[in-house]
């Protein structure tokens, strides 16, 4: 997206530099509780309580040994109890969202549509690691992101400023000029999820009538509505097309590697389609900009 982009040295008189340490150590904490949302959401267990502990021994890992990232390296992988190894997943998924916090402070800017970003950032990756496990994606995570999205974009016309949503300059939502600027963007939202879910919905129908057999499940479709709510029309549509072309490339690598190679690998479409709602987001109207430019003719 286009934003309105902040210094964070003018804004604190800090160091920029200061920002981005800060901005990857947040990340790698929030990291650090999306290993327990991924874990337990699934197993509709509280994210709350009790305290994580050695799937093993049951000991409860004190505070020293939950640092993000570098517990994991000091105790070489394995529970200081019982010596169980512990998946590298955990530190994964810390350093994916210190990394993608950091990309999403380059990309946006200090400014008040940071936060948004970071949450939408950090739901899409529980959702993307949470498929990879379990090829589910749960309502808990994508009603109140759906939600969120809705609120932001009716809020933030009337409290800050719509620049923030690059689609209300565009056709067809350029028809309502002269409407409210926050109506423009909430007319937007409802575009962008009918894009984005409504497209999926409607593409699963056609495949179960034609070969008889379920192509999307709703998960999909409620991620979806959620991701367009946000991104609206331009960049949901762009999110669908990054999703399909980096799922078809593994889909065909994974086809090629099964003895039968009978079509039916079941792949969660919901990994690609949240790297492209990322891409999407954080480098959507560039990615637009630059192949309007390169294969359109003026």
């Amino acid at each position: 997206m286009s934003f309105l982009f902040a210094s964070f040295e003018t804004v604190t008189g800090m160091p920029e530099v200061l920002g981005y340490v800060f901005i990857f150590i947040f990340g790698a904490i929030v990291g650090s509780f999306l290993n327990v949302v991924i874990h337990r959401v699934p197993r509709e267990e509280s994210i709350v309580f009790p305290n994580s502990a050695c799937p093993k021994c049951k000991t409860a890992i004190k505070p020293y040994d939950n640092l993000p990232i570098l517990s994991w390296l000091l105790l070489g992988g394995k529970c200081r109890s019982c010596k169980e190894k512990i998946a590298a997943r955990y530190p994964a998924v810390e350093l994916l969202t210190a990394l993608l916090f950091t990309a999403t402070f380059w990309a946006v800017g200090f400014n008040a549509f940071l936060p948004i970003v970071l949450i939408f950032v950090a739901s899409t990756v529980a959702l993307i690691f949470i498929d990879a496990e379990h090829m589910i994606l749960p309502d808990v995570i994508n009603f109140p992101l759906l939600g969120l999205a809705l609120a932001v974009r009716v809020l933030y016309p009337i409290l800050l400023s719509p620049v923030y949503f690059t689609d209300i300059r565009f056709a067809p939502l350029t028809m309502l000029a002269g409407w409210p600027v926050w109506l423009v963007s909430l007319a937007g939202a409802l575009l962008g999820a009918l894009a984005g879910g409504g497209s999926l919905w409607l593409v699963g129908k056609i495949w179960e009538k034609l070969r008889g057999v379920e192509a999307m499940g709703l998960g999909d479709v409620k991620m979806m509505f959620a991701f367009g709510a946000l991104l609206g029309w331009r960049l949901t549509l762009l999110t669908i097309f990054l999703g399909a072309f980096s799922g078809a490339l593994i889909g065909v690598f994974m086809i090629s590697k099964e003895r039968d190679k009978n079509m039916q690998t079941q792949i969660p479409f919901g990994i690609f389609l949240g790297i492209g709602a990322i891409l999407a987001m954080l480098f959507g109207d560039q990615l637009i900009g630059w192949y309007v430019k390169t294969f359109i003719p003026a």
